[in-house]
């Protein structure tokens, strides 16, 4: 780390796992929010610090993995996708492998989620049509022996949708540090799934077994 970053922004992190992040480190993330492609020098100046401060510190961002990838964002209507629906699945208990496999076939599912209560799964799927949508529902996802039922709710209009949030978003202190892990969490990989009811077998389909 460069011997400015103490007067530019505050308290050093450190590379690697478990860098600690301060208001700088924040400050950088929201710029890269609105701007993925900014160079090192715009960067630097929307910060307020010098370009060797802004460039160690976007590396150490990356290295230590809060930054993970650099993506494009498309306009899905514009790609052809005008259809957006939620899919609520549940699950049989005991197929949660062969559930996660037949869904890694699926191109069409944007995003999938294990959820608490009546259901065991969210799917977001974008699609040309809404007969696209039933077509994928009834004749893929319905013949997946893994899936036991199915509810599927149309999004009307994306009212809002952003890159991601920071914690400087809701007011909160300027300094972020990571919680030290819970050894007896070890085994739990979904860290909400022991703090409320779950049928079992929900965890394998992010162990994959």
């Amino acid at each position: 780390m460069s011997r400015n970053e103490a007067h530019e922004g505050g308290q050093p992190g450190r590379i690697g796992i478990g860098l600690e992040l301060d208001a700088t480190h924040l400050k950088i993330l929201e710029v890269l929010r609105e701007n993925g492609r900014i160079s090192v020098a715009a960067l630097a100046e929307r910060v307020g610090i010098s370009r060797a401060n802004a460039y160690t510190r976007f590396e150490a961002l990356r290295a230590d993995g809060a930054i993970k990838r650099f993506t494009a964002e498309i306009d899905h209507v514009r790609a052809g996708l005008g259809i957006t629906a939620l899919v609520f699945v549940t699950v049989r208990q005991q197929m949660w492998r062969q559930f996660r496999a037949q869904l890694a076939q699926m191109p069409e599912v944007e995003y999938c989620a294990i959820t608490t209560g009546q259901h065991d799964a969210m799917i977001q799927v974008r699609m040309a049509d809404v007969a696209a949508v039933h077509t994928l529902v009834t004749e893929r996802l319905a013949n997946i022996p893994a899936v036991k039922a199915t509810e599927t709710v149309f999004i009307l209009d994306e009212v809002l949708r952003r890159p991601y949030v920071l914690p400087t978003d809701r007011g909160a202190g300027q300094q972020v540090r990571r919680p030290a892990p819970d050894p007896a969490a070890a085994d739990v990989p979904l860290g909400k799934m022991r703090f409320v009811g779950a049928a079992e077998g929900r965890a394998q389909l992010q162990r994959g077994v």
